[in-house]
């Protein structure tokens, strides 16, 4: 027996880990600045889903992994290389997230799926031209889930400023702005860009997590109570000067993000200062 169990420690040993799949390389998105001019873009509403990535005969997350998509979902896609966002509607994201990322699909949940086209991977010609490929590749197509996000045209800032307010009154994320121009290329550039509205609000500070790696010693996030007692984590924004010197417990502090998750808590929350009290 101990000589089982000694082998069996020797293979353990020797056991290599697998390297991550590594994730598709794709266009990624920029902040949109105020001296764009966006007469020289398409635009399309930004869509709060999980990003899928189509290459003719897989859908893979950005991480790399395989989408467990019902069989249907994926024999229904056409073999021209694609890439979106798996959406179930406005304000819905938590709920498409749990479906998507089931290792065993509902069929009846993916039912509800949308699989929102936004770019044609690595296909040759301008935006403007690869938007007609995209519309027909999904024309042809035998998913009904299967759309192309609508793209239209600006053409001022105060134009788009109208337009983001009415995406965000109608319960939206914020805008898309796709350089009509632009060869498909992967990576962070100006060809793509996004627009969404900060939000801003106080809370008070409980409590404090310590730091790791190169912030151990020192502050990691400050613990915040929110007016209505709901509690969450705030790192992100943090200077090194704030973290060792942290605002003190009772103190209010006021951050930035995106919106609320259905909990009634900020996503993506960032310190912005300390705010004074009369």
């Amino acid at each position: 027996m101990g000589g089982v169990r000694f082998l069996l420690a020797l293979l353990l040993s020797l056991c290599i880990a697998l390297p991550a799949q590594a994730g598709p390389d794709v266009l990624l998105a920029k902040v949109y600045a105020a001296n764009v001019d966006p007469a020289e873009y398409w635009v399309s509403e930004k869509y709060d889903g999980v990003r899928a990535i189509w290459d003719g005969r897989e859908l893979r997350f950005r991480s790399g992994r395989n989408v467990p998509a019902p069989r249907w979902f994926i024999e229904g896609l056409p073999p021209q290389a694609l890439d979106g966002e798996l959406w179930l509607g406005r304000g819905r994201f938590d709920e498409l997230s749990a479906i998507v990322r089931k290792a065993e699909p509902d069929d009846a949940q993916w039912r509800q799926v949308k699989y929102m086209i936004f770019e044609m991977s690595g296909a040759a010609g301008s935006f403007t031209e690869r938007i007609t490929e995209m519309n027909a590749a999904v024309g042809l197509s035998r998913l009904p889930n299967l759309h192309v996000v609508e793209q239209f045209r600006i053409t001022d800032r105060k134009a788009l400023k109208r337009k983001l307010k009415a995406i965000i009154k109608g319960g939206g994320e914020g805008l898309m702005l796709h350089r009509a121009d632009a060869p498909y290329r992967t990576g962070r550039s100006d060809d793509l860009l996004k627009l969404k509205p900060l939000e801003d609000a106080e809370a008070r500070v409980i409590g404090y997590e310590p730091g790791k790696g190169k912030y151990a010693g020192q502050t990691g996030a400050l613990r915040m109570e929110m007016p209505d007692g709901k509690r969450f984590r705030l790192g992100s924004g943090l200077t090194d000067a704030i973290r060792r010197n942290p605002p003190p417990v009772g103190s209010l502090v006021t951050y930035r993000y995106q919106e609320l998750t259905p909990q009634g808590v900020p996503r993506f929350p960032r310190y912005w200062r300390l705010r004074e009290e009369p």
